[in-house]
């Protein structure tokens, strides 16, 4: 069931946090996580002709949204990132991943987030180059505004320490114009569908900005 699932998140992006969620718990699952299964496979049967629409008059700017949900995971306690990807009004990519460490600090989840929201940012940079498109400064907008201050700021500060160095390779690409941290405010945070649960009102607007509708 969680690999039929898995398989249709490359087209159901509003699905992909609650199956991955699941999807932890393959190892050892329990009667509760059957039902949780079921209830994704109960929202599917209501919704079969809901799907992504690509306008042909969208516009063709590369930007992006980052969110990390800090402690989310009750059982390690560790954070989930989520990032999505647009060319313009069109969705193109879309990641949930439970982060491999603990994090420390609300700024330390999301910035590993924007970290690895940039790395798939460059790979994309690549690949649309070879089609003769160049991309400057493509924003990733965060609702963190340490993140921000962070990757602008070229001082580290002593709260930077428990962030892996591995991450602060996104400085890098700030400084030679790659990419830009843009602020969002949270009730605008798309990438929101990616890392946590969301009331229905909340749910139904960012699978709307998602690009998600009702397809005939």
């Amino acid at each position: 069931m969680i690999g039929s699932l898995l398989y249709l998140t490359a087209s159901r992006p509003d699905i992909l946090f609650s199956v991955c969620l699941c999807a932890r718990f393959q190892a050892c699952p329990k009667e509760s996580h059957l039902h949780v299964v079921k209830r994704i496979f109960k929202y599917l049967a209501y919704t079969p002709s809901l799907g992504l629409w690509y306008p042909r008059k969208s516009s063709f700017d590369l930007h992006t949204y980052s969110d990390a949900d800090f402690r989310g995971y009750k059982v390690d306690r560790k954070s989930t990132s989520g990032t999505c990807q647009f060319l313009g009004n069109m969705l193109i990519s879309w990641f949930s991943k439970k982060q491999t460490s603990v994090a420390l600090s609300t700024t330390e989840a999301e910035y590993i987030a924007a970290g690895s929201c940039c790395a798939r940012i460059m790979w994309m940079k690549q690949q649309l180059l070879d089609y003769g498109f160049n991309f400057e400064k493509v924003p990733i907008r965060c609702d963190n505004t340490s993140v921000i201050c962070l990757g602008k700021n070229p001082v580290h500060h002593s709260m930077t320490k428990q962030i892996d160095i591995r991450y602060h390779f996104i400085k890098d690409h700030i400084e030679k114009g790659d990419i830009e941290l843009v602020f969002v405010p949270t009730q605008e945070q798309v990438a929101d569908i990616f890392t946590k649960p969301l009331d229905e009102q909340t749910f139904s607007k960012f699978r709307l900005e998602l690009g998600l509708c009702e397809i005939e």
